[in-house]
């Protein structure tokens, strides 16, 4: 691997999400490794809580013209990037998700008429929902043919990629990650705080959009709570929390549930808990998934999407189809009602989390891809002399 420190451009949606979430923890050990790191958005992304000091921020401003009807943030970001792009002389804009931050990033090399590369990492619903749009479907491929490389978060969005978009475009499959070193009690929660010794604590957390199907956790959790003493929690906020409110309203499970809405720091809330409900109907990946596996929280969820990637059925949890309520309240009273097998899946959890998720070995792949962007050349005369 090349000794060469890189300035990197990262930009990401900054709100709650997987995608911003590994965004800022990429950048945050990329710069650990001693590369420049400039993240480019229109806030500060919620886990950049600390800026060490070869790492920066620069806010994207959005003009409020009068003559236009919706704030042109796509443009105002180009022009961001652009500008910093040239006052630090940056190698390579690494941008989370397609619309608008791809194509902003192309117009921004155009503008720079530099060498500088452009990686795009696909997350998810920018296949899965703008893409399905025909609106959408020929600038997001634009965008992803244009980029200098291009990388999806799981086997399974790859496949949905390439059957959308056609074949011609090659993605790398890199995983996201954890940080082993995260998911270790620090005593910000007990146990006590939320539940009486003898009840186990469910755990949920989302964006409670319709895809989280926020409501079906609310029906299983009703379900164990009629077999084992056990209380929930749900982390998060989102168009379906009205909803969720009403059902626990109507099912009586007020004193049951704890409604904690957004939480910047959620690792000391997965290490208190017991499960992790996932009942949605898309993950590209399921990344509370990986965290809960971490932490030792096995998951009881839904068998679609890149979730399966993460979770290996019977092993660290268990998958059930889409809408499976009462198969998945079954198998969550297993998990919890089995003498030893909680344990086993923690364990197996934890181990799988450190082998296939550290984020060491992640961002090496990370590392090894924006040398290889940069260098083809090298990557042209490796390839040709492994031929001979």
């Amino acid at each position: 691997m090349s000794n060469q420190k890189l300035k990197i451009g990262i930009t990401c949606y900054p709100s709650l999400g997987g995608s911003g979430v590994v965004a800022t923890e990429l950048g945050l050990m990329l710069a650990k490794r001693g590369h420049e790191i400039h993240f480019i958005s229109s806030s500060l992304p919620f886990r950049l809580n600390r800026l060490p000091k070869n790492v920066f921020f620069h806010e994207v401003e959005v003009s409020d013209y009068y003559v236009f009807r919706y704030p042109p943030y796509g443009l105002s970001l180009a022009s961001k990037m652009a500008s910093v792009v040239k006052d630090f002389s940056l190698d390579l804009l690494h941008v989370h998700y397609t619309v608008p931050h791809t194509t902003s990033a192309l117009l921004a090399k155009q503008m720079v008429n530099t060498n500088l590369k452009v990686i795009t990492t696909l997350h998810g619903t920018d296949i899965t929902v703008l893409a399905q749009e025909n609106s959408f479907k020929d600038i997001i491929q634009y965008s992803l043919m244009n980029s200098d490389a291009v990388t999806a978060v799981s086997n399974d969005l790859i496949l949905q990629t390439h059957r959308l978009l056609g074949e011609i475009i090659p993605i790398e499959r890199i995983y996201n990650f954890v940080d082993a070193n995260d998911f270790m009690p620090r005593g910000a929660f007990s146990r006590i705080d939320f539940a009486d010794p003898h009840e186990k604590i469910l755990i949920h957390i989302s964006n409670f959009r319709p895809v989280k199907r926020t409501e079906d956790v609310i029906d299983i959790f009703s379900k164990v709570n009629k077999i084992i003493p056990s209380k929930l929690i749900l982390i998060g906020d989102g168009p379906d929390l009205p909803k969720v409110n009403e059902k626990v309203r109507i099912l009586a499970l007020e004193d049951k549930v704890k409604f904690l809405g957004k939480q910047d720091q959620v690792t000391e809330l997965y290490l208190i808990a017991d499960l992790l409900l996932l009942p949605s109907e898309k993950e590209s990946f399921g990344l509370v998934a990986l965290e809960a596996m971490a932490s030792g929280v096995p998951t009881v969820g839904s068998d679609t999407g890149g979730i399966p990637e993460v979770i290996k059925h019977g092993k660290t949890g268990y998958l059930s189809p889409i809408g499976d309520v009462e198969g998945m309240a079954n198998q969550a009273i297993q998990i919890l009602n089995t003498t030893g097998l909680h344990e086993r899946f923690k364990q197996a959890g934890i181990e799988r989390a450190r082998s296939y998720f550290d984020s060491g070995h992640i961002v090496a792949q990370y590392e090894r891809l924006y040398y290889r962007v940069m260098n083809p050349d090298k990557q042209l005369q490796k390839l040709e002399s492994e031929a001979y």
